[in-house]
């Protein structure tokens, strides 16, 4: 067990080392955006529901569910819910959006090198070209990977969010009584 993962990691450092600096700031940067995504899903399954309980509670509690200055605290209510549902999914569109624009920054330092290698050897030496090739194209697919890995589970977690919030509004229900129409 110990020699095959010791394989697996013999193969990820030659992998690092052969895709520049770059990839070290894009495994960083993944690994950050991974850690929000997990996060949120924790907060999602564990914490928001007692959160929508407190609020809930608290909305019950009132005997005004009808009046402007209630409608003004539910609106609070909702806002602090909204912001913890939300809370980082910008930072992690933002982590998303980072990843190829990394990888391209790792493309030009690959580029750069094979010019160098060719400006040293000369263009007749293929395998000298053909490894800065190499380092050129892996932080560009490992830039697209990483903002693809993350994609998908961004739109699921602002779905998720959203819906959330719906339920949250449902659940703090206005009385629309004479004193709504009163104040119109």
């Amino acid at each position: 067990m110990s020699l095959h993962l010791n394989e697996i990691l013999e193969a990820v450092q030659v992998f690092m080392e052969t895709g520049g600096d770059v990839l070290l700031a894009i495994a960083a940067v993944t690994f950050v955006m991974w850690t929000l995504i997990l996060e949120r899903f924790l907060y999602f399954t564990f914490s928001h529901s007692k959160d929508l309980k407190k609020i809930t509670k608290i909305w019950s509690s009132r005997s005004d569910h009808s009046s402007w200055y209630a409608e003004q605290i539910r609106q609070m209510h909702l806002s602090e819910l909204s912001l913890k549902l939300n809370k980082n999914l910008t930072l992690i569109k933002t982590l998303i959006a980072v990843c190829p624009l990394l990888g391209l920054l790792g493309t030009v330092t690959g580029m750069i090198e094979l010019f160098d290698v060719m400006a040293i050897v000369g263009s007749g030496n293929a395998r000298a070209m053909a490894s800065g090739v190499y380092m050129a194209t892996i932080p560009t697919m490992s830039g697209m990977v990483a903002a693809l890995s993350g994609v998908y589970f961004i739109a699921r977690l602002e779905r998720t969010a959203k819906a959330k919030l719906v339920k949250a509004e449902d659940k703090l229900e206005m009385e629309r009584g004479t004193q709504c129409a009163a104040a119109v």
